[in-house]
């Protein structure tokens, strides 16, 4: 990915935070000569070694993924910022948070491995509801996937955020993100001063 030093994140605390805060994304690879990509929920492992996801069986992806190098990508909130809403030129942009996370993948298929990685993703993300949902996934529901774990071996994290803007001009953007309802996104900008 291409990021410019002002873009650029580098504390590994803040980036590990992003990937738990925003874990769905696209795992891309190779299948027959071509880029696949499926989107997913991914899951890092406490020691923050890995990301852990599922594929269905009937997946192509899943046939050819054993020992390849993927591609994660993820993304936070992000929305189209305006020239008009600076006090000093500028051109049509796009803020955002990226991080692109490289690894080796590894597939599973034993019944037990599959079990703990699916209520582990379910747990994740059932946490947050009021009356959360116990997972209990038959054996016959697990053969239908294959587990990937992906060892990582690089991380390039980026918050484009208006930070090669005045202080002021980043004031306006969050203002008018804000009057567009775009408030994830004011609220992240708020957050990362210049």
């Amino acid at each position: 990915m291409y990021i410019p030093k002002y873009f650029e994140v580098t504390n590994q605390q803040e980036i590990y935070a992003f990937i738990e805060a925003n874990g769905f994304g696209q795992l891309t690879s190779n299948l027959a000569g071509r880029l696949f990509s499926t989107h997913l929920p991914f899951l890092l492992s406490k020691d923050r070694t890995k990301l852990l996801c599922h594929l269905a069986k009937e997946n192509p992806q899943a046939s050819d993924i054993e020992g390849q190098e993927v591609l994660v990508t993820l993304q936070g909130p992000h929305d189209y910022i305006s020239p008009s809403w600076y006090l000093s030129p500028g051109v049509p942009t796009w803020n955002y948070q990226a991080a692109h996370i490289y690894g080796r993948c590894k597939v599973f298929s034993e019944i037990e491995a599959l079990k703990q990685a699916v209520e582990a993703l379910t747990s994740k993300y059932e946490s947050g509801l009021p009356a959360p949902w116990q997972p209990e996934y038959s054996p016959s529901m697990l053969k239908a996937i294959v587990g990937i774990e992906i060892h990582i071996t690089e991380i390039q994290c980026k918050y484009k955020l208006s930070q090669n803007r005045t202080v002021r001009d980043r004031e306006q953007v969050i203002e008018q993100l804000k009057n567009n309802g775009s408030n994830r996104l004011a609220e992240v900008m708020e957050r990362n001063p210049l």
